[in-house]
């Protein structure tokens, strides 16, 4: 039997079971689950179609999850989808997605993320305000400026910081994920159990699970479309994924930390189907808290909160809604201090991981020569988390993370795709691998995964272009940038490692 690609051995192995279902768990827990619901619940237009979201988005991710548990278990790699693709198809679409990667997918999911630390931080300590400019908008085109607040200020600084502390050794960043990701998830299920035995709201409930699929308010889709006939709940499924699927990524990222997993042939399957399992259960149980506090319906105009409801809560902080309701003004301070917490511990995943993906691309030319290197000391990728740090930062002050990261859902949803045909691929290139662990439900799972995110990725084409066709560019921009860069002499492509 022979393996597809060697193992790592220049970095140290320092991730259990634990600390990498940890990776999982905490790259995905941002702030999406406590703001989406609201967007989600105006396209589907009932509990029971919003609930069904949450499921459809569940089960895509946990088939995702086992497939490409046999492709991290084949080839425990940095770099993990950066691999698989280049293994599966070639260095060009391997390239790609680390393009995308760098330009928007990771880099902007960190700089959202500090922003909206730094915005909850402002609701403890208004100081930091996104008005509070130190260097006002300067705008370079219409729609478009740079500025420097005390918010992207504060958010900067949290880059930076959580840049830092993971080029100190892999210790720094697992201790920091280990204690962010347990206390966050402590406090989610601590949300979940107060909404559940102490936020009971008769009206709410018998509203909204007594008439689960009534379709109240529904927002438009489309010119003539929305979720009142069968097309319409078809296409608000699948365009209410643009949220939760959001809200659910990132768990991945575990792949890309593959080099530095002890035993990675049983712990990285393991966590990827326990992270994304865990996950999926928090977030159905939370929208069922939604649920059971507050009536889907309401009036943007509403005087209350519950006159509001989930669809139309203030600036779609539904959490903070649903606290406030149980609590007064005492849960918007324990949502935003929630926030803080789980934004801190999330980015510090996001950036641990990616810099594995930059790492694994210098290491084959494919990016500068000496982001290929790591710290003598430490076996830390230190230059290549440095140059995600500086972009990331460029991407705070811009102000245009939050339009990248909506034009790149569909981008995203591709790459797993192809990800997902390349263990089709690899099992007919390479049958004799090393298969520690194999794709539960293959071919059939797979395949169901394949056919409902293109269903998905189609009804986004044509009814969320906005959305779909500028991250479609960034990726096709990627492909003169690959020629370009693999012209270049070998020798300063190469990278080596110290």
């Amino acid at each position: 039997m022979s393996t597809i690609t060697p193992l790592d051995t220049e970095f140290k192995r320092g991730l259990g079971l634990y600390a990498s279902t940890m990776v999982v768990v905490g790259s995905m827990i941002g702030s999406g689950i406590f703001l989406v619901s609201a967007e989600m619940g105006r396209q589907t237009a009932s509990p029971g179609l919003l609930l069904t979201a949450w499921i459809v988005t569940g089960g895509l991710t946990l088939a995702a999850a086992l497939s490409y548990g046999e492709l991290a278990a084949m080839m425990p790699r940095a770099g993990g989808q950066y691999v698989y693709l280049r293994e599966a198809f070639g260095p060009l679409w391997g390239f790609l997605y680390g393009w995308t990667l760098f330009m928007v997918i990771q880099t902007g999911t960190i700089a959202a993320v500090a922003v909206g630390f730094a915005r909850y931080t402002g609701y403890l300590l208004p100081w930091f305000s996104e008005t509070h400019y130190l260097i006002s908008p300067i705008h370079l085109s219409p729609g478009y400026a740079v500025s420097l607040s005390t918010v992207q200020l504060l958010a900067i600084l949290m880059v930076a910081l959580l840049t830092w502390t993971n080029t100190r050794g892999l210790d720094w960043g697992r201790v920091i994920q280990n204690v962010f990701t347990t206390t966050k998830t402590g406090a989610l299920l601590a949300l979940i159990a107060a909404g559940l035995l102490f936020g009971w709201n008769a009206t709410a409930v018998s509203g909204n699970l007594g008439d689960l699929w009534r379709a109240r308010g529904a927002t438009p889709l489309a010119p003539g479309l929305d979720a009142t006939t069968a097309y319409g709940v078809f296409v608000a499924l699948c365009v209410a994924q643009t949220g939760s699927l959001f809200s659910a990524d990132a768990w991945n990222n575990v792949t890309f930390t593959a080099g530095e997993v002890k035993n990675p042939s049983r712990n990285l399957p393991l966590s990827l189907a326990v992270g994304t399992g865990v996950v999926i259960l928090l977030y159905v149980l939370c929208n069922l808290v939604y649920l059971n506090v507050l009536p889907l319906d309401g009036s943007p105009n509403g005087a209350s909160i519950l006159d509001r409801g989930i669809k139309w809560a203030s600036e779609d902080r539904v959490a903070t809604a649903v606290l406030t309701q149980m609590f007064g003004s005492v849960g918007g301070l324990l949502m935003a201090a929630a926030i803080m917490l789980s934004s801190f511990g999330c980015n510090n995943g996001l950036i641990l991981a990616g810099a594995r993906v930059y790492y694994a691309m210098a290491k084959d030319g494919l990016f500068f020569r000496k982001v290929g290197n790591l710290h003598p000391k430490y076996k830390t990728p230190v230059l290549s988390l440095m140059v995600q740090m500086v972009w990331t930062c460029i991407l705070c002050v811009s102000g245009t993370y939050g339009q990248l990261l909506d034009y790149i859902v569909f981008a995203v949803l591709v790459f797993y795709i192809l990800t997902i045909v390349g263990l089709f691929v690899l099992r007919r290139k390479h049958p004799d691998a090393t298969r520690p662990y194999r794709a539960v439900g293959y071919p059939v799972l797979p395949a169901i995964y394949i056919v409902m995110a293109l269903f998905i990725d189609v009804v986004l084409l044509l009814y969320k272009p906005q959305y779909t066709w500028p991250g479609l560019m960034i990726v096709l921009i990627g492909i003169p940038v690959y020629y370009l860069w693999s012209r270049r002499p070998v020798s300063s492509r190469v990278a080596t490692t110290s």
